[in-house]
């Protein structure tokens, strides 16, 4: 039997509380009756049977399958390089991600490894940086170097003693990065950084004029740039790996501001020096010829600059830039050949000088480079010595003190530069001619003085070569000979580093009396000296200060 479902109770309702209003209910429509007065059949709607193997609330199977078939092969995957980075933990190799300074090593061998950075390291050089300036440099010459052993220790412990199990899953399935482990001197660091300090630091430039449309304006000053070593270096000496990190090191500079910063009280100066070409004049000592080197105007006027003068009105002189100065003496001496070349801080000097004197002149000097001999049959040290104009003990020096050569034995013929210990004078010179026996001085290239003399003897020859005027001695004193030598002007040392000299002299006198040879003017007679009147020595004496060349002729 069915029974309705239990009702709410009813709450009373308070006596005199009125009956609620409940709202009306609507009322039902009916079907309007036909025109015959009869109603429409009630039209059943027919209802549509539920999907078959669909129920409310469930996944579709294939969905499933969707998100495991993924999570599954995941799984899978994540036991496979468990279980693989296991087996590596076991085995003797480094683990697959572990780099060391960028250099993969994932399954090498301890020994294996340690090559690998050796010979990576070999390949790599650091580069010292100063903002867009570069300077690759090899790493040993700045005291760097890889302790390779120590860094394939650390790398084949990484994932086992050091990083854990988290260690091996990062090292089996992505990339760890070990700081190679670096040596380093500071020593030579150091002296490296002050060898390099010329090409690294920036001259600071003074204030100057420049040719604008042929007329003269000024140029402003521009900073220089300083090398700071001990800052530069304290990044290496406190963790050099990652100061090189990057395989550069920054080097700390610091800016220089230049000594003139207006030009414009030598500017009138510079327009009268800039009407007329500036000439090098290259002076070579050994052969008495010059080459000439001329600057126009429109190139020289860009060195022009200002240094401070305290004996110039203004407190100021005219100078040339010593960078660019530099830069056109090195490129133009090329042309002076392979045998010679110019001592350029020398050069810029002399350049520089003459430019603040006012000149449009200036003299360089050039230098002779060693030779190589092959030594011919019948040659001999004393005979290649003689032939090439230089004392024969020299030639022993410059070979480790040989005695005698050999027939295609090379030996090297040392610079007539040896001889040559004094600034060069370049307007005189003095010319001896041994198979003459005359003396000739010169003076800007003009004949001052054709004299008669007298060289050495052959057991004590006067010997050839390119020479110079070195000391002065108003009465000299040869102890060997006894021999007391007025107005004595030294040229060269027969034996190296000997305080025994040869040269100039007038008649000599032994045991303070006796004087000798004055009769023998025009044959040899001395012990090697260069043998003059009184009076022509003395007027020698005078005239010929130390630098003058003596080129003696055999």
């Amino acid at each position: 039997m069915l029974k309705s479902p239990p009702q709410p109770a009813k709450r009373p309702r308070a006596v005199g509380q009125p009956k609620p209003a409940y709202p009306a209910r609507p009322p039902r429509l009916r079907p309007a009756p036909t025109a015959g007065g009869r109603v429409p059949p009630k039209v059943q709607q027919r209802q549509r049977p539920p999907r078959a193997g669909k129920r409310k609330g469930s996944l579709d199977s294939s969905l499933l399958l969707l998100i495991g078939a993924p999570l599954a092969l995941l799984i899978v995957a994540g036991l496979i390089v468990i279980i693989g980075a296991l087996i590596l933990f076991g085995s003797s190799s480094i683990l697959p991600g572990v780099r060391v300074g960028g250099v993969a090593l994932g399954g090498l061998t301890q020994p294996e490894a340690a090559s690998a950075l050796a010979t990576a390291w070999a390949e790599r050089g650091v580069v010292l940086r100063d903002e867009d300036r570069v300077f690759p440099i090899d790493p040993a010459l700045l005291g760097i170097e890889l302790d390779s052993e120590t860094s394939a220790e650390d790398a084949i412990r990484y994932g086992r003693s050091e990083g854990g199990i988290g260690g091996v899953l990062r090292a089996a399935i992505g990339r760890i990065d070990l700081p190679p482990t670096i040596r380093i001197n500071t020593a030579v660091a150091e002296q490296t950084l002050r060898d390099l300090t010329p090409q690294i630091e920036v001259v600071p430039v003074n204030a100057g004029v420049q040719l604008v449309s042929g007329t003269i304006a000024l140029r402003p000053p521009h900073d220089g740039r300083a090398l700071d070593i001990a800052t530069t270096l304290a990044p290496l000496e406190r963790n050099a790996a990652a100061a090189l990190s990057d395989g550069e090191l920054e080097l700390v500079m610091i800016s220089i501001q230049p000594e003139i910063l207006d030009a414009s009280p030598i500017a009138e100066a510079a327009s009268a020096l800039l009407a007329n070409p500036f000439e090098i004049r290259v002076y070579d000592p050994v052969t008495g010829d010059s080459d000439y080197w001329t600057l126009m105007p429109e190139t020289w006027v860009e060195w022009l600059t200002a240094v401070p003068d305290a004996a110039e009105p203004p407190g100021l002189a005219i100078s040339l830039d010593p960078q660019s100065l530099r830069a056109y003496l090195s490129e133009r001496q090329s042309e002076l050949g392979g045998s010679r070349t110019l001592n350029l801080d020398e050069s810029v000097s002399a350049v520089q000088s003459a430019a603040s004197r006012g000149e449009l002149t200036a003299a360089v000097r050039a230098y002779h480079r060693d030779l190589q001999h092959v030594v011919q049959p019948g040659e001999t040290i004393i005979s290649i010595a003689y032939d090439y104009g230089i004392p024969y003990p020299y030639v022993q020096q410059a070979n480790g003190g040989i005695d005698t050569v050999s027939v295609g034995q090379t030996i090297t013929l040392p610079s007539h530069d040896v001889m040559l210990p004094e600034p060069v004078i370049f307007n005189k010179r003095i010319v001896v001619s041994i198979s003459e026996q005359r003396v000739r001085a010169y003076e800007n290239g003009s004949l001052k003085w054709d004299w008669i003399a007298s060289t050495g003897i052959s057991s004590s020859p006067t010997w050839p070569g390119i020479y110079q005027i070195i000391s002065h001695e108003p009465n000299a004193y040869a102890a060997n000979w006894d021999l007391w030598m007025p107005s004595f002007l030294g040229v060269y040392r027969p034996i190296p580093g000997s305080d025994f000299t040869n040269g100039f002299h007038g008649f000599p006198t032994r045991s303070g009396s006796q004087l000798l040879w004055t009769n023998s003017l025009g044959t040899r007679v001395t012990y090697g000296c260069i043998l003059l009147s009184n009076e022509n020595a003395q007027a020698l004496y005078a005239w010929a200060e130390e630098g003058v060349v003596v080129e003696i002729q055999p």
